[in-house]
């Protein structure tokens, strides 16, 4: 689903879009970037652009097709430096004026393979936001965990010392009690 908080919007009214079809290039600009950078919690977004196709697919429908483009500054999650990753992400998206109807039931929606095709995102008031679709895309396509080409984790394991061990007290009260305890050897004397 789109976000409708989304900081940048590039809006095409569907009444627009001629019988032939629509392309579109966006780039967002210097505050669009920075605000998309904040919301998606990276270091910067040096750039960002989208191109898309949008045709006539019947009943009212409109496919939108097309590739979102962008460079991320993230954090590499092991060694904490700065890293720029470069984002392609493919976009086919269909949507509908009409409201889908709901779901009838799970069984019923799921293909042959385990995948339900996705539902028609809504036109809102007449009009497609390619801006807060790209956004949408870009945010897909983030690696949560973003690492250096190389990057390994290397736990520090410290030399173990049996005297830190959690239970190491227990044992030594063990040996205390031991050693108060008279053994099974000890004679014993015999009364009067």
């Amino acid at each position: 689903m789109i976000d409708k908080t989304s900081p940048w919007h590039a809006t095409v009214a569907v009444a627009d879009i001629p019988e032939e079809g629509l392309h579109r290039e966006l780039e967002a600009s210097e505050a669009e970037r920075e605000a998309i950078a904040k919301l998606a919690g990276l270091r910067e977004l040096p750039r960002l652009g989208a191109s898309f196709d949008l045709v006539h697919a019947g009943g009212g429908n409109i496919r939108v097709t097309g590739r979102v483009q962008a460079s991320a500054g993230q954090t590499c999650v092991v060694t904490l430096e700065p890293l720029t990753n470069e984002l392609d992400e493919e976009v086919d998206v269909v949507f509908s004026s009409e409201t889908p109807p709901p779901a009838a039931g799970k069984a019923e929606d799921d293909d042959d393979d385990g995948m339900a095709e996705d539902p028609p995102e809504p036109i809102v008031n007449g009009a497609i936001d390619l801006g807060a679709l790209a956004t949408e895309f870009l945010m897909l396509g983030l690696d949560p965990y973003p690492r250096k080409a190389g990057a390994v984790f290397e736990p520090v394991i410290a030399p173990v010392d049996p005297a830190d061990h959690p239970f190491a007290a227990l044992g030594a009260l063990k040996n205390t009690d031991s050693a108060a305890k008279p053994g099974k050897s000890g004679s014993k004397t015999k009364g009067k």
